[in-house]
């Protein structure tokens, strides 16, 4: 039986959620919400934040973020600049998080 509709939502779904399936992709997203930042300015908020990571990292999870089209990138000067792609990243992130809090309760 082809797949339907239906088959092709669920399946982009779980793409979605495995690309954020990683607690250094859930923090960066976090971070993103509150606006655009380049690998080091995100790297340093993700310490103050108290969930360090080496630049080399988090740049492989970003690229993860980007390939699964929940962030865009754009350049300033010599460094590249992250945003999420839409707010409903970030929903679906909080919503995640709070979700999780609720059970630990």
């Amino acid at each position: 039986m082809p797949p339907t509709k239906a088959d092709d939502r669920l399946a982009a779904a779980v793409d979605l959620l495995k690309a954020l399936a990683s607690a250094i992709r859930l923090a960066a997203v976090v971070e993103l919400r509150e606006g655009p930042r380049c690998v080091h300015e995100l790297q340093k908020s993700l310490e103050a934040a108290g969930s360090p990571v080496s630049q080399p990292l988090l740049s492989q999870h970003l690229k993860v973020l980007r390939e699964a089209g929940l962030v865009t990138t754009t350049r300033r000067g010599t460094e590249i600049v992250y945003q999420l792609a839409d707010a409903h990243v970030g929903h679906i992130v909080n919503d995640a998080i709070r979700h999780a809090q609720e059970d630990i309760k």
